[in-house]
């Protein structure tokens, strides 16, 4: 009986019935009977039928049918995957972490992730995979099991922050968050569910101008619990910060127009509106 090396397409074939959703060149090279070129000749033509797609280089999506209308699968079913090609830890985070919390009101157009090294943002078909950087040492004090949880999908799991870094991260973050007000209604939504003493001990990795944003947040929104947590940070502020650092006076020498809050320090230079 002659044994025959499979094809590019039979392995993909493969790896999708046991519940895989990519993999890299040097899988497919170890796999199959293919020299370098041969190999990049078949996934561009795999790639020109729709079925792989290439968010990164050496690294290939398998397309389902039901994939090939939004150009590549939901990235929660590959992002895992991508992140060990990289050899980078990550967490999945801010609005797709918020709404993985139950914040119903906000709406998740990009697939935000958290890392330790700066990356690009990419598109991958109608997908738009953002990336935010956080510096390494802090990373991987706030990266622990005790912060994380995971988010199933029929590949496998994906890190997501937990609630407790997800409001710290959308404070810190808080353009990629979509603005103080969202980050008000996502503290509104799902700040109940927070521990206050792991958010209290996750702040120490933030800014102390975003752990005082967050605190007076949270007590806006009637999570007293949480807020009272970051009260301690207040008397370590030297300076009194703005609520919303987005917002710039008309006139620079006038400073930060607004009424200075003397609980938590800041400047209340934006009405923080949220729906109840």
């Amino acid at each position: 009986m002659i044994w025959v090396m499979p094809s590019l397409e039979q392995f993909t074939d493969d790896l999708l019935a046991r519940g895989r959703s990519s993999f890299s060149r040097e899988e497919a090279l170890a796999a199959l009977a293919l020299k370098p070129p041969s190999l990049a000749a078949a996934i561009t033509r795999m790639v020109n039928r729709q079925k792989l797609a290439n968010p990164r280089h050496g690294f290939y999506l398998i397309l389902r049918p039901e994939d090939r209308i939004s150009g590549a699968p939901d990235p929660i079913r590959w992002i895992d995957a991508l992140m060990k090609y990289q050899g980078l830890d990550y967490r999945v985070a801010l609005l797709r972490a918020a709404a993985f919390h139950g914040a119903s009101h906000q709406a998740a157009m990009v697939f935000q992730v958290i890392v330790p090294r700066q990356l690009r943002d990419f598109e991958i078909g109608r997908h738009r995979l953002a990336f935010s950087y956080q510096a390494p040492k802090l990373f991987a004090q706030a990266n622990q099991a005790q912060a994380l949880e995971q988010i199933k999908s029929d590949t496998g799991f994906a890190t997501v922050a937990g609630v407790e870094l997800t409001l710290l991260d959308c404070t810190r973050y808080f353009h990629q968050a979509g603005g103080i007000n969202a980050v008000a209604q996502i503290a509104k939504d799902i700040g109940a569910k927070g521990d206050p003493r792991l958010l209290a001990k996750l702040a120490t990795l933030y800014e102390n101008s975003s752990v005082r944003r967050l605190g007076y947040l949270l007590e806006r929104v009637g999570h007293t619990r949480m807020a009272t947590a970051l009260e301690p940070f207040v008397k370590k502020a030297k300076t009194v910060a703005a609520l919303d650092p987005a917002v710039k006076p008309l006139i620079a020498s006038m400073g930060e127009a607004g009424e200075v809050n003397s609980q938590w320090k800041l400047i209340i230079n934006e009405t923080i509106e949220v729906d109840f």
